[in-house]
């Protein structure tokens, strides 16, 4: 299902003001960087508006979603908790 599909289906903002969603989707390349560690590709969406963005530096992740927590007017202070948040979750799959 799309992004586009999902917000059509009743994701609606004002339900819950104060949450964001989003979709990421990680796939790791078959060759390796020069320092031999597998290179990470992927692509994070914003649920409600469809908007998606695809990167190769896990760092953009980050980046997207602070851009949404800015435009609603949320003070983004503690940007390495968030950082570190998304880190521990990609270590779990």
């Amino acid at each position: 299902m799309s992004p586009s599909q999902l917000a059509d289906r009743g994701a609606d903002d004002s339900l819950e003001p104060d949450s964001f969603a989003f979709i990421v989707k990680l796939w790791m390349e078959k060759t390796a960087d020069v320092a031999g560690s597998p290179t990470w590709r992927g692509h994070i969406t914003h649920v409600p508006s469809g908007e998606r963005r695809y990167f190769e530096h896990l760092d953009a992740i980050v980046d997207f979603i602070r851009a949404y927590q800015i435009r609603s007017g949320v003070k983004v202070t503690r940007r390495r908790q968030l950082w570190h948040w998304l880190k521990g979750l990609i270590r779990h799959r």
